[in-house]
């Protein structure tokens, strides 16, 4: 399994403490979690610069390489979603490395698609031959974004243009993973699918929890930073700073709460926060 992180505020934030240095932080993470499990196998940092999705991705572990720490360090941005990763389907290989990215849109993956080798061709076939070209690497992950894509692509979703409408961004990814999830069972899973996903456009970000832990905190108002004691914000005199984080453990001292199984986060560009039943 993977760590996975989300965040969506209103204005410019710098998360270099969240992802490198607070009590449990992803990087933290990558060496062990709150299980002991250690997730050693590639991250992955995805933010927007201009309105089109930036990433950075190694595919060796986030606690053994110091880029981690310098891309968080010199990083500001209103939606960002990082990833460490602990191969399952797909050797740790750049190509198999969180985040993906097409167009504006960024896609995380925690969990599996269980019975992957009679999935596989179900995703293959329901998937645009424009974006099936475009898959690098061998994950069930890869794959289920570019079947997503091609799922909202057909209900009119226009990949390219400006934000799309939250609920149906919503309602194709509850659709989508109700649906993988039944696939893995009738294909003769063993275990059940885990299928913890985010995925954000810059605007809309939506995550769902599915047979994975799942955690968030709101923040509102600028405040010095418990780990360094400096605000991390570039704020605007009468903005309501609004923030939303998301991630697969509580991260800080914060008063974190459980995202209920079987539903979907939202988070609207105006950095609101609903919980939505699958």
């Amino acid at each position: 399994m993977c760590r996975l992180y989300g965040f969506r505020a209103n204005e410019p934030t710098k998360l270099e403490c969240t992802l490198a240095y607070a009590q449990n932080a992803l990087l933290s993470q990558s060496r062990a979690d709150l299980r002991g499990k250690s997730h050693p196998d590639g991250w992955g940092i995805g933010f927007y610069e201009n309105s089109e999705p930036a990433i950075e991705r190694r595919a060796t572990a986030a606690y053994e390489d110091l880029h981690f720490s310098a891309t968080a360090e010199r990083m500001f941005a209103q939606t960002v979603v990082a990833h460490v990763r602990k191969a399952t389907v797909g050797a740790a290989d750049l190509a198999n490395t969180h985040p993906f990215a097409h167009l504006r849109w960024m896609f995380i993956h925690n969990g599996t698609v269980r019975a992957f080798d009679r999935v596989r061709p179900l995703l293959e076939e329901q998937t645009a031959p424009e974006l099936l070209r475009l898959r690098r690497g061998t994950t069930d992950s890869e794959l289920t974004f570019y079947w997503l894509l091609t799922r909202m692509k057909r209900t009119g979703i226009d990949l390219s243009g400006l934000p799309s409408s939250a609920t149906i961004v919503v309602d194709s990814v509850g659709a989508a993973v109700k649906t993988l999830d039944q696939w893995c069972t009738r294909e003769g899973a063993e275990r059940p699918a885990q299928l913890n996903f985010i995925l954000t456009d810059g605007h809309t970000l939506v995550a769902s929890r599915w047979r994975n832990s799942l955690h968030w905190v709101e923040r509102e108002g600028v405040h010095d930073c418990e780990i360094c004691g400096i605000p991390h914000v570039r704020h605007v005199d009468g903005t309501n700073y609004r923030a939303v984080v998301i991630a697969s453990e509580p991260i800080t001292h914060e008063a974190w709460r459980e995202v209920p199984e079987g539903t979907l986060l939202l988070v609207e560009d105006s950095t609101m926060a609903t919980i939505l039943r699958l």
